[in-house]
């Protein structure tokens, strides 16, 4: 199979590394340092276990016409970062080519297929100008929810920390020969893919840990395990996670889990750093719109009060914004 992995970073990497070492075409797109190692040397996945693999992908490049027509077009870029592709994303699509979305948070396709009184309601939370819905054919998508947790160590080198899980699902939970075959190859390299007839619950789940431990740990310096150990934090969590089931519930998704057992599993993660911290701690940009604005815009289409994740946004907002004034460096103390 031809799979193409837009956003070779920790997860796409991690994701390319498995998929060519099980034998398929795997072409990456990537940039700097990273484009540059991989290119000189391959890239590197260092498993868990500590066992290291060195792959070759079938092709390296940073312009999304270079690789030709795909089988499968894998985006793992963040939410944010989607727009910027889309327009070029036609130089890999063939008659058949199916797009796997993997971006953390509500995703810009939320309303498609879906049937009830919001269908094709746009987000523009995600999609502010309409862009992502005019370059991507929703026809083509197939969503994923990532549960992996992997680290770029270096430039072209990318370490498992944990967890080996794809949810995969059609946007309107039917059962597909794309959908099968794509679940086929992540097997085939080791990966769980399990196939979801609901894929919006699932990426809910996530959300809904998203959605209060990242920016509280953001704006806190605090592992998922001190935000869940500390009783306030752990009650501002639990606020806003009420918050947003309540939407959820109006929406139609299937909660599988209680409260407490979801901030059970954030806290049984350990001295885990959420991502958004770790973009904090680089000096990238946070992905509030996708983990917690389109929540928000969520609340605002189902007339659901959200106070609590309202409060937490505008801090966060404002740390996002200071941030980007001062060039990402943001010095404690």
């Amino acid at each position: 199979m031809k799979i193409c992995i837009v956003g070779a970073g920790a997860i796409g990497g991690m994701l390319g590394a498995k998929l060519a070492l099980a034998g398929h075409a795997v072409s990456l797109i990537l940039r700097g340092a990273n484009l540059a190692s991989v290119r000189a040397d391959g890239l590197t996945l260092i498993e868990a276990n500590g066992d290291q693999h060195n792959v070759r992908p079938a092709c390296v490049s940073d312009q999304l016409m270079v690789p030709g027509p795909q089988d499968v077009v894998i985006l793992a870029m963040k939410a944010h970062q989607v727009a910027a592709v889309a327009a070029d994303l036609h130089h890999l699509l063939a008659a058949g080519t199916r797009i796997v979305t993997m971006q953390n948070g509500i995703p810009w396709w939320y309303f498609h297929k879906l049937d009830g009184p919001w269908q094709g309601t746009a987000l523009a939370s995600v999609d502010p100008d309409g862009s992502i819905a005019r370059h991507i054919d929703v026809d083509r998508v197939i969503g994923a929810v990532v549960y992996p947790a992997s680290e770029v160590v270096r430039p072209g080198v990318i370490r498992v920390i944990e967890g080996n899980r794809f949810s995969l699902g059609e946007l309107d939970g039917t059962d597909s020969s794309d959908l099968r075959a794509i679940g086929a190859a992540f097997k085939g390299a080791g990966l769980r893919a399990p196939i979801s007839s609901d894929i919006r619950s699932e990426i809910w789940l996530k959300v809904w840990g998203n959605l209060s431990f990242n920016p509280i740990s953001a704006l806190t310096h605090a592992t998922l395990e001190d935000i869940c150990l500390f009783g306030p934090t752990r009650a501002l969590a639990a606020t806003m996670m009420t918050e947003a089931r309540h939407i959820g519930e109006k929406l139609g998704v299937r909660f599988k889990v209680s409260l407490e057992q979801r901030i059970a599993g954030a806290q049984a993660v350990g001295a885990h750093k959420t991502s958004m911290l770790q973009d904090v701690e680089q000096g990238r940009p946070l992905e509030l719109q996708a983990l917690v604005g389109s929540v928000l815009e969520l609340g605002r289409i189902t007339d659901t009060p959200t106070p609590a994740i309202e409060a937490v946004y505008a801090i966060a907002s404002l740390l996002a914004r200071t941030l980007q004034s001062r060039g990402g460096v943001l010095r404690l103390g």
